[in-house]
């Protein structure tokens, strides 16, 4: 997803180009397991595991749901905490349980929201469910991140941090300096989004640090990476094709998107803007719809009044 800046003359003139692309290419598989799995408990959360409750999603210490949304819950802490595998089994009590669980393993929009609410280095590229008519689950996660990617990434962000961010500072000029570096520092990757040609990592947080290029996966995972370390509180939001941050700050969650603040220019030009620097959900929506409608009962803290 991307606008394009096209200049003519002395006379500026801004394009919403729109570009068709899923950030989170997710197969889900729903087979029935013939074995009997070991019902486990979800102990062994790694050092991403992040304490973050949301009107949508809470972690949860019960791993035999009873409802829709306790099934929601534990998927969330499931990918939340790291695992790459997880086993739970339907309360009794819950007679829908096993048509939940194959609804929400088929219904790739919800499990990319749930993913969007995760630490990057824990967010799958890939999740898979099995389960049985007695209500035994297995949820399989491919991430998005290898350990070596994310060393790499956290060496580089290491290096980065007392440069953009100064605890000094006010909140909004260390998201400021954040948000200038990474635009002024990455190419948008128009060839992957437009034609679907990979000649990068542009679609996690390795492409723009390493590479130069991101599409609006790479913004926004990278982008996060630093409002965590900062202690802001925040998530990803994400349309049918396009993802940006969401954060709390000044007493209010708002929209901060990058992609859209970094614009192709036909002229080869690099642009800097902050259209879209945190902005609340009715000027996002009046400034553009055609990419930045989003499910607003997944993401209730942004939800408008």
């Amino acid at each position: 997803m991307k606008k394009l800046l096209v200049t003519i003359g002395l006379l500026l003139i801004v394009i919403g180009l729109v570009i068709t692309r899923k950030d989170y290419l997710i197969e889900v598989y729903d087979t029935y397991i013939s074995h009997k799995p070991k019902i486990t408990t979800l102990d062994n959360k790694n050092e991403y595991y992040r304490e973050n409750n949301y009107l949508f999603v809470q972690n949860t210490d019960d791993f035999s749901p009873k409802n829709k949304q306790e099934l929601i819950n534990v998927y969330y802490t499931i990918i939340n905490s790291g695992v790459d595998t997880f086993t739970f089994k339907c309360n009794e009590e819950y007679t829908s349980c096993v048509k939940d669980v194959k609804d929400l393993a088929n219904d790739q929009a919800q499990l990319s929201d749930i993913n969007n609410y995760v630490h990057p280095f824990n967010g799958f590229a890939h999740i898979e469910t099995e389960y049985d008519s007695l209500g035994r689950v297995t949820v399989n996660i491919v991430k998005s991140y290898t350990n070596e990617k994310i060393e790499m990434i956290n060496k580089k962000v290491d290096e980065l941090y007392p440069q953009l961010v100064n605890e000094n500072d006010t909140t909004y000029n260390n998201i400021k300096r954040v948000h200038d570096y990474i635009i002024n520092n990455t190419i948008y990757d128009s060839n992957r989004s437009d034609n679907g040609i990979i000649n990068y990592e542009s679609d996690i947080a390795y492409g723009p640090l390493f590479q130069g290029y991101a599409i609006c996966g790479g913004y926004s995972d990278l982008m996060e990476l630093f409002l965590i370390r900062m202690g802001v509180n925040c998530y990803k939001i994400s349309s049918d094709d396009h993802v940006w941050n969401a954060l709390y700050y000044d007493g209010k969650w708002l929209h901060l998107d990058l992609t859209w603040d970094d614009p192709v220019s036909s002229d080869g030009r690099q642009y800097l803007e902050y259209n879209y620097f945190l902005i609340d959900t009715p000027k996002l929506l009046y400034l553009e719809t055609s990419q930045h409608t989003f499910n607003q009962d997944h993401y209730l803290e942004l939800k408008e009044a």
